[in-house]
């Protein structure tokens, strides 16, 4: 499993109309993309109390060909034409979960990013994330929570999606809305996470 994301960074007057007709217009064009866990179509808005309007769609791949074929398709050719080429961060995945909302359509996003500390072996740090994504993900309103890391900077990565009036607490990390969910092979993303025992 590899998780991707990618953040457009809008003017302060920018019409998030834009965007959501995007979504509505083209998001189903995922629907059924080889590869593609899901994807999470994400915004933040500005006059909800973001710091910025932002596109950032997030993707969980059950293969890196699927990817691939993402990045060097029309799809992100799109979104580069549209918006220019953005920076593509990438996480190799450590855990995906469905929680107790899982048949729900998610409507919010939660990111938190956590760098491992330098006195803490990346063994131990990542056992304790894990532990952790299985408690969260049980947490009521949880429709599924993935974990993953990136090794050159060693920052842990935990994104969480929240079905409709989920009770979400200030500290779950930063809100995005969720637009649209594409999921294609969700099923297969449980048995792709990587490292599933810690030596």
């Amino acid at each position: 499993m590899h998780a991707m994301q990618y953040e457009i960074i809008l003017p302060a007057d920018y019409d998030m109309g834009i965007i959501r007709e995007r979504v509505a217009t083209k998001g189903h064009l995922l629907d059924d993309f080889p590869g593609l866990g899901l994807k999470a179509y994400l915004i933040r808005e500005r006059e909800d109390g973001s710091p910025v309007n932002q596109y950032a769609p997030f993707y969980l791949w059950t293969t890196p060909e699927g990817m691939n074929s993402f990045l060097w398709g029309p799809g992100f050719q799109g979104i580069v034409n549209d918006f220019g080429r953005p920076v593509v961060q990438h996480w190799t995945g450590l855990g995906y979960e469905e929680g107790p909302a899982a048949a729900s359509a998610p409507r919010t996003a939660t990111r938190r990013r956590q760098p491992l500390p330098m006195d803490i072996a990346p063994a131990e740090a990542v056992t304790r994330a894990r532990a952790r994504l299985a408690r969260q993900a049980r947490e009521d309103g949880v429709v599924a929570s993935a974990l993953a890391i990136d090794p050159r900077h060693w920052e842990l990565l935990q994104v969480t999606l929240w079905g409709e009036n989920a009770e979400v607490s200030a500290d779950a990390g930063e809100r995005f809305q969720v637009l649209h969910l594409s999921a294609p092979e969700r099923a297969g993303l449980a048995g792709q996470s990587t490292g599933t025992s810690v030596r």
